[in-house]
């Protein structure tokens, strides 16, 4: 597991998301997470709708079938999987998200703690997490509230940023480190650290897929939107020098040296909850 040189809280991630909303509907819209490209044509706004479709082929998103989205963002998965009949509940620590976000029918977002949800347990079809868990402060937590909501034999699907299983001291030092600690991540695993805590709150992995070559263009992508915003717009650049997370530009430049020197991976996850003992 890495960790970044100062603890990330959850109150120092919702005040990362809340003050750089704009800037990040700004650089990528209504989706908080990749995008995925599987012929290399598509446009950003299909390669992030096509992530959102991957995890919800993993999941049973038909009529009355009830959700639970870890880290709804701006709701965008959520109102997709809604048009097809399923009961989605959100959670995001961010306040800015939920004012942002529009209501939809069979959506109900919360800006609340998924370690605090106060769901009752075992009534829920399907959970996902896209790019959520890395925020956790608690994992080995994230996945026992996952466990706990969830009926026997359901699936927890989870996209995530993972550290490779076993990077250089450079890369941990200039690359992992740095990007925990400017993008508001109390730590990141790999893929035997998620395998262990999931297999520990009780679920057992059915399935796993390494996307990294097609989910990196995402940040080449972003970099240069961001850039072209720095130089163009002056309101922009004010923001983002004001900014207290403004450390957060740093980890553009980062995040594709991480995925391209294989210092960093892209993981969707497909766990089923076991029966409980």
């Amino acid at each position: 597991m890495i960790y970044p040189r100062a603890p990330q809280s959850h109150s120092a991630v919702a005040d990362h998301y809340d003050e750089l909303d704009p800037i990040y509907r700004l650089l990528w819209g209504e989706h908080v997470h990749h995008g995925l490209w599987t012929n290399g044509h598509e446009s950003v706004g299909e390669a992030v709708a096509a992530l959102s479709d991957a995890v919800g082929e993993r999941l049973p998103t038909g009529p009355g079938k009830r959700l639970i989205d870890i880290g709804c963002g701006y709701g965008a998965t959520a109102r997709r999987f809604a048009a097809r009949g399923a009961l989605v509940t959100g959670f995001t620590l961010s306040q800015a998200q939920i004012d942002a976000a529009p209501q939809a029918p069979n959506v109900t977002l919360a800006c609340r703690d998924w370690l605090e949800n106060d769901l009752a347990s075992a009534v829920f079809d399907g959970a996902y997490a896209i790019e959520s868990s890395e925020h956790m402060v608690d994992k080995p937590s994230f996945f026992v509230e996952a466990r706990r909501v969830l009926k026997a034999g359901a699936p927890l699907v989870i996209c995530a940023w993972l550290a490779s299983g076993q990077p250089t001291r450079w890369q941990v030092d200039h690359l992992l480190e740095p990007i925990c600690f400017e993008g508001g991540l109390p730590s990141m695993g790999d893929e035997r650290d998620y395998r262990a805590m999931a297999a520990a709150a009780g679920f057992e992995c059915i399935d796993y897929q390494d996307l990294t070559a097609n989910v990196a263009r995402t940040w080449t992508i972003c970099l240069g939107r961001f850039l072209r915003a720095m130089i163009t717009k002056a309101a922009v650049r004010r923001a983002v020098l004001r900014a207290r997370n403004r450390r957060f530009a740093l980890s553009l430049p980062r995040l594709i040296l991480a995925y391209r020197t294989g210092a960093m991976r892209y993981g969707l996850f497909t766990f089923r909850a076991l029966p409980s003992t």
